[in-house]
Formats: structure tokens, C-alpha cells, sequence
């Protein structure tokens, strides 16, 4: 390990994109803290110190602390992870957008403009929602939130905080393109892992005052540690399935064949499933807890994290966007193809829709256990924290996208270091890829 580590330093082109990637996120938390005008921000901390427990504090975990404090970056980069999941969905029902996406890395910049539309779309959409909210919301003491209420307040919030959606996802592009890992997936992981320290001290602070038991915190942190090791179990877990080359002839000389493998990962989708999962939540949520309406306020306590009916559609859409996801991520007929043509087979089966009707069947048993996994992880320590009332959020979501960024990060250091015969961070086995070789 200590010689991967130094061996980063060797390689200049590396060391560029990891202090961009450190650059650019320190940007992004400059941002969390600087605030929308026209808000009285310790009524705002106030209403927001209330609704400890609830769907707000998950939302809050995902925009890394910026919609409490409600600075420019309020909205995070959910606009753009719901405009991504209706674009990726439209893709399998409009013709034009199927087209698009055969076409290569053409057809995937005009899509990708489409989202960039419908980000900010999205982006108004929300921006206006919880401008109108909280000119109907009051502090603890009763002081309105909202300074001086009125068009002039709802348009300068849905310009800036559509201008700050548009900004991280402008920062979250360049990571991608310039730095080192997912930029979107990082921009996430540095808001949930810059909330770790407040909670610490939070937890730390009611210990001392004897309203958390220290057994009980010691359980927690044993079964977080658990979970931790369980999601690396699995995110690195494979199928192989064998595949042979035949004999060929090269001139006057004969090869012998070759044996190899294909890997099929139980967790193919990665961490994308929870994070679309919970924007879908997030998106109406937003809203809906910022419009004073005892209708909406119903269902906003209806969808409160640990409860029955989120845990329901939490599940449901983390095992519908892991197949989703799946599907696009692997094709079981293009790779069946690609081995007949260069004369690879699976022991056993035919070359051709044969074997791409086995790999489809393997793969869909393989999802079905990496969807129930995702599922057991998201929402089994959700359900502990809110029985145990635990003083902050960093529940099986938190802990798998932080885990999962922090995997698939490290195995693209692992790439760069490895295309210039570096030791790798980890000499004995390498790390395995997370989209499985």
C-alpha cells in the first residue's frame, strides 16, 4: 500500500488530475456556504433544527448541508440525476433518442445536451416551489423565514439556485473530463463525507450529556463497520463465466487454444440505483415540505426515511433502476456477437442467441441478488436509525455511495498507475474493477 501510494506521486499526469479533482470540490464546498439573499437564516436553522428525523434530513445529506443553510447550491445536483433517469427512460420509448444513442460519442453529447435542457427545467421547476413554500413558513418564534415575500423574492431564488445547480453540474463534467473518478458521484461523496465531522461531534456532545448510551453508540459503529465490510464483499463479487478460444492456424504454425473468462458482477449497476432511487424521492419531497398545506404535509410525513410507504417505493425503485441500469451497462447480445465473432464460445452453449440467451439468464439471477443486496443495505440501517433515534442521518444509502465512489476512484488511480507499469495501491490482488473487467 505505502508503495502505491508513493508511486502516485511518479506519475505527473496522475498528480494533475487528482489536484484538480481536490480544486474543484473545494470550489463546490466554497459554494455550500454562501446563501441566497432575502432568507432570515436563524429563522431558516430553526425550522430546520424542527424537522430533525425527516425526509429533510436526508435531502440535506445529499445537497452536503447546502439546503439548510439554503445557499446558492441549495437545490445539489438532484436536477440533474432526475433529468439524466427521464432522459435514460425516454431513450427506451422514443425512436429518435434510440437512434441517438447508437450512434456513438455524437449521439451521446446531443443526449447529454438534452439533460443539461432538462436540468435546468427541473432546476425552475424546484426553484419556484420552495420559494412559494417559504414565503408561507415561519422560524420556532413565529418570525417569517422569507425577509420581504413577493415575484421579486421567487425570481431571484429560481435565478440563483438554478444558476448553482448549473454551476455543480458544470464542475461535476470537468471532474469527470479532466480529474479523476465520476464527477457527479464525488460531488455527492464530498457533501455526505463533510457532514461526517458535525455528526461525530453531535453524537459525541449528547454522549457527554448522557442522553446517548455508549453501548449504544459502540453498537452502531460495529454494525456501520459490518455493513462496510459487506459492501465491499459484494461490490467486488463475480460470476465467471468460461469462455474458450479454438485452435487456429497462423501460417505453418498451430496456437493452442486459449481458456479465459467473462466477469459477471452480482452489483453491475453500481451505486447508481440508490442515487436515482432517492432523487426520484427527493424531487417531489423538496417541494412538498416546503407548501404549508396540511394535505401535503400528510404526505411529506408519509415519506419520512424508516417509514413503511417510503421504504416501499425505496425499494421498488432501487430493484427497477438496478435491471434498468443493468441492461444498459450490458448487452448480452452485442457480447455474444463479439465472441462468435472472433470464434469465442461458452462451453456448453451454441455461439450466437444461444449463448446470449444464457448470459441474459445468468446476469438476471446475478441482478436479482445485487437489487435485494442494494435493497438490505439502503434500508436496513435506516430502519435501526430511526428506532434508535439516532442524532443524524448516515444511514445504508450514505454509507454505500461513499464506499462505492471510493472503490470505483481508486480503481481508476489503480488504471493510470498500471498503463505506465506501476505497483498498483493494493500489490497482492489487484482491486477489482467495479463495471467487472
Amino acid at each position: 500500500m505505502a508503495t502505491g501510494v508513493k508511486n502516485i506521486t511518479s506519475i505527473p499526469e496522475l498528480n494533475r488530475r487528482i489536484l484538480f479533482t481536490l480544486i474543484f470540490l473545494a470550489i463546490y464546498r466554497v459554494g455550500v456556504f454562501i446563501p441566497t439573499p432575502g432568507v432570515d437564516s436563524q429563522a431558516l436553522a430553526g425550522f430546520f433544527s424542527q424537522a430533525k428525523g425527516t425526509l429533510l434530513d436526508f435531502i440535506v445529506m445529499f445537497t452536503g448541508g447546502a439546503l439548510e443553510r439554503f445557499s446558492v447550491f441549495a437545490l445539489g445536483i438532484m436536477p440533474y440525476i432526475s433529468a439524466s433517469i427521464i432522459l435514460q427512460l425516454l431513450t427506451v420509448v422514443v425512436p429518435h433518442l434510440e437512434k441517438l444513442s447508437k450512434e456513438g460519442e455524437s449521439g451521446r453529447k446531443v443526449i447529454t445536451q438534452y439533460t443539461r435542457y432538462g436540468t435546468i427545467g427541473l432546476s425552475i421547476i424546484q426553484g419556484l416551489g420552495i420559494s412559494i413554500g417559504l414565503e408561507s413558513m415561519k422560524g420556532p418564534a413565529g418570525e417569517p423565514i422569507v425577509l420581504a415575500a413577493g415575484w421579486y423574492f421567487r425570481i431571484m431564488t429560481i435565478i440563483t439556485l438554478t444558476s448553482g445547480t448549473a454551476f455543480i453540474m458544470w464542475l461535476g463534467e470537468q471532474i469527470t473530463e479532466r480529474g479523476i473518478g465520476n464527477g457527479i458521484s464525488l460531488i455527492i461523496f464530498a457533501g455526505i463525507v463533510a457532514n461526517m465531522p458535525s455528526a461525530v461531534y453531535s453524537t459525541y456532545s449528547l454522549v457527554r450529556a448522557g442522553e446517548l448510551s455508549v453501548i449504544l453508540v459502540l453498537a452502531l459503529i460495529i454494525f456501520m463497520i459490518g455493513i462496510i465490510a459487506f459492501i465491499l464483499f459484494m461490490e467486488t463479487g463475480h460470476r465467471r463465466i468460461p469462455v474458450q478460444y479454438p485452435k487456429r492456424v497462423v501460417g505453418r504454425k498451430m496456437y493452442s487454444g486459449q481458456s479465459t473468462h467473462l466477469p459477471l458482477k452480482v452489483n453491475t449497476a453500481g451505486v447508481i440505483p440508490p442515487i436515482f432511487a432517492s432523487s426520484i424521492i427527493i424531487f417531489p419531497a423538496t417541494i412538498v415540505n416546503f407548501i404549508d398545506l396540511p394535505w401535503m404535509k400528510s404526505i411529506a410525513d408519509s415519506l419520512n426515511p424508516g417509514g413503511l410507504v417510503y421504504n416501499l417505493i425505496f425499494v421498488v425503485a432501487i430493484i427497477f433502476f438496478t435491471y434498468f441500469y443493468t441492461a444498459i451497462q450490458f448487452n448480452p447480445s452485442d457480447v455474444a456477437d463479439n465472441l462468435k465473432k472472433y470464434g469465442g464460445f461458452v462451453p456448453g452453449i451454441r455461439p450466437g442467441p444461444n449463448t446470449a440467451e444464457y448470459l441474459d439468464k445468468v446476469l438476471s439471477r446475478l441482478t436479482l441478488w445485487g437489487a435485494l443486496y442494494l435493497s438490505l443495505v439502503c434500508v436496513l440501517p435506516m430502519i435501526m436509525i430511526s428506532r434508535f433515534n439516532v442524532p443524524f442521518y448516515f444511514g445504508g444509502t450514505a454509507l454505500l455511495i461513499v464506499v462505492g465512489v471510493a472503490l470505483d476512484t481508486v480503481q481508476q488511480m489503480e488504471s493510470h498507475m498500471l498503463a505506465r507499469s506501476y505497483d498498483g495501491l493494493l500489490k497482492k490482488g489487484k482491486l477489482k474493477g467495479r463495471r467487472g473487467g
